[in-house]
């Protein structure tokens, strides 16, 4: 009987893709679904390849050679505690279980140590890259028990995507590591796409641009430093035409955004842990605003706002928002390292985030040229607290947030809602700032609480009888 090197339980596109990307890398693979649709689909896939399906888990992990290796790629909750539950009757001590999926951190952990109690290894990996990546190369962000990880290193590093011949992928941390810092990706994920979203209304409404001419100011974007894979495929969105009406696509789908929950998990946990994000935090609001269409609409009808036509030198405007949302953009990544680096010491994960940027070079859906810098800045400076102090980036941020400022008054002038452009230069003035106006709020905190406050002057805890 064949012995397969792996197993994937979860056989819809990620899971086939990455079924398929492994046996092109010389790793026989064996997949099961409990949908038999997907399991004949995989099956046809799997023809003539070192690669095969089974009738059932039980079937999937007796063609494995042990220790066993099995990717679970399943969607995130119920479904994952389901599949390792009906697994473990079939596993034996030192086999390995990985979940692949978009799982909450905090679930890898519990899953880890009920798992690591029974003797079998446990991996939780983030996986970014969409379908594609899955068959040609993703971002693989690994947590967990080490020694898994190094048994499985070769098959992981065979399937990542590669940046000048290194993969991106590597051993993230203990317990939920992996998952952690995939929810971080998610969460820049969100407030990039934002920040692109804001810099495409500002042309569209403020400029009065088409679809054909947004493109082309996108592509120019894309050859310079600002390179990324969310520019990239935005002037591919702008260039797709509907064979039906002739109109771009992007104008005829509803501005009702979908999410499935990763970016508000890494709101929640900051809000957690005590750290600032407010670029991811504004993107996820934005998202939630588009949900409630209908409101919107009704608004429209009722609540005025300034003219929408913007009357000043246009290609001025684009000079200076291609350069706010290069800025803006950078915020975002700021923040979700600094989010990263409060969780590292609050869970005792160890992020190592020279790591996680060469991780994220290639592969996954933040992928950007500028993380290639954010590698340096970390690798020369490890105990660096925020990206924006670094020598290689706050020359960066001192000469260019005047032009996001500039950005952010054309928006607040026209009525165009920039609600990441304008957190994101917040952000840079809050974090710049020696002194804020939290001392009026501490004396207002003690007059109607009582809950004390610092003095400049001298230590200690203070309180005053305001009413006297």
């Amino acid at each position: 009987m064949t012995q397969y090197k792996i197993g994937i339980v979860g056989l819809g596109v990620m899971g086939q893709n990455l079924a398929l990307n492994m046996v092109s890398k010389g790793f026989s693979t064996a997949g099961f679904d409990l949908d038999t649709g997907k399991n004949q689909a995989a099956a046809a896939k799997f023809a003539g390849k070192e690669a095969a399906t089974a009738d059932s888990l039980a079937g999937l992990v007796a063609s494995l050679e042990p220790p066993r290796r099995i990717l679970v790629m399943v969607p995130a909750g119920s479904p994952v505690d389901s599949v390792i539950h009906d697994l473990k009757p079939h596993l034996q001590k030192d086999d390995i279980v990985i979940d692949g999926g978009n799982s909450f951190f905090q679930d890898t952990d519990r899953r880890g140590k009920d798992l690591e109690s029974a003797g079998v290894r446990f991996i939780g990996m983030g996986v970014s890259g969409g379908e594609e990546g899955a068959l040609h190369g993703p971002a693989l962000m690994p947590g967990g028990q080490e020694e898994a990880y190094r048994h499985v290193e070769p098959i992981l590093d065979a399937i990542a995507a590669k940046v000048n011949g290194e993969p991106c992928c590597g051993y993230i941390g203990k317990g939920g590591a992996g998952h952690y810092v995939k929810m971080v990706h998610n969460g820049i994920e969100y407030a990039i796409m934002q920040l692109i979203c804001e810099a495409y209304d500002l042309m569209k409404t403020g400029l009065g641009m088409t679809a054909g001419e947004m493109q082309k100011v996108f592509v120019q974007w894309n050859q310079t430093d600002m390179n990324s894979y969310l520019l990239e495929i935005t002037t591919a969105v702008l260039g797709k035409t509907d064979p039906e009406t002739g109109k771009p696509i992007v104008e005829l789908i509803l501005d009702r955004a979908g999410q499935k929950g990763t970016g508000k998990w890494t709101s929640q946990n900051a809000l957690d842990l005590g750290v600032a994000i407010p670029t991811i935090n504004a993107a996820l609001e934005g998202r939630i605003l588009s949900a409630v269409k209908n409101e919107r609409v009704a608004a429209s009808k009722i609540l005025k706002g300034p003219g929408r036509d913007f009357h000043g030198d246009r290609e001025a405007l684009l000079e200076n928002l291609r350069d706010a949302l290069k800025l803006a953009t950078f915020t975002a990544y700021a923040q979700g390292f600094s989010l990263m680096r409060e969780a590292s010491k609050e869970y005792g994960y160890g992020l190592h985030f020279d790591e996680i940027a060469k991780i994220w070079r290639g592969g996954c859906i933040i992928r950007a040229r500028i993380l290639d810098k954010m590698r340096g800045a970390f690798a020369r400076q490890a105990d660096l607290v925020n990206l924006m102090t670094a020598q290689e980036f706050a020359p960066m941020v001192n000469d260019l947030n005047g032009r996001l400022r500039s950005i952010a008054a054309v928006a607040l002038g026209l009525g165009v809602p920039a609600l990441g452009i304008c957190a994101s230069l917040g952000y840079i003035d809050s974090y710049r700032s020696e002194r804020m106006p939290q001392n009026l709020l501490q004396a207002q905190r003690d007059y109607f609480g009582a809950h004390t406050y610092e003095r400049v002057d001298k230590p200690g805890k203070f309180h005053t009888e305001w009413m006297d």
